[in-house]
């Protein structure tokens, strides 16, 4: 059920929040705002609502590294909705991790079906993926091997998850890094490598591994032997 989800507006201009928070209101959600990063940081420390509507040019920073900094420990919905319009923004808002980009002007009908959108695909997510030993939780994000904080990067998260939601699937080195870091590898894989051989170190006391395959690509699966170095 949509309405009643909990909605953070963060939006310097008072008018265009009060716009919306009065509309969404209306379509029964419970709404909340921000008029500067740091009023969001402070709500986000004692409260998680359902989807956040975030613009990037902020009176205190830059919408985008406040996303940047909360994809590191959360998953929650983030729809950018901003008055930066260009090819090279929305590029940018993606990479770092917004769930979908609005620019202004707008009309209110867009904005919420593209709400009601993130807020379907939210709730079809898991918020945990279990796999043998391992518990992957989305929110925060963070991985458990029997029961024990792994204390993984969220690149490495990232990167666990895909290949536990993709088990005995084999992956090439170019589209793991599409995946996780969002944008294309350039011929140079050291970061794909390395992420892997941290994961191969944290995975060796369990029957799971990251095994290399032929032609660069790699797999997760359970193991009969330990998994191959490179």
């Amino acid at each position: 059920m949509i309405s009643g989800k909990m909605i953070l507006l963060v939006e310097d201009e008072r008018k265009v929040q009060n716009y919306n928070k009065r509309l969404l209101a209306e379509k029964g959600y419970r709404v909340e705002t921000a008029m500067t990063l740091a009023e969001a940081r402070a709500f986000l420390a004692s409260k998680t609502p359902d989807a956040i509507i975030l613009d990037i040019g902020m009176p205190d920073g830059n919408g985008l590294d406040f996303l940047r900094e909360f994809r590191q420990s959360s998953r929650i919905p983030v729809l950018l909705l901003t008055g930066f319009g260009g090819a090279n923004d929305i590029v940018a808002g993606f990479q770092t991790g917004c769930d979908d980009y609005l620019t202004k002007p707008y009309t209110f009908e867009v904005l919420h079906v593209r709400l009601q959108s993130l807020l379907r695909s939210a709730e079809r997510v898991p918020e945990v993926v279990v796999k043998g030993p391992l518990t992957l939780r989305l929110t925060p994000m963070a991985a458990y091997l029997n029961s024990v904080n792994m204390k993984l990067t969220q690149k490495d998260f990232s990167l666990l998850l895909l290949f536990v939601k993709n088990e005995d699937r084999v992956m090439s080195a170019e589209y793991l890094y599409e995946q996780v870091w969002g944008q294309p590898m350039n011929n140079n894989n050291q970061a794909v490598r390395s992420a892997i051989s941290r994961l191969r170190g944290k995975l060796k006391e369990t029957q799971y591994g990251i095994e290399s395959e032929y032609g660069g690509g790699y797999r997760f699966s359970l193991l009969s032997s330990n998994p191959p170095p490179g």
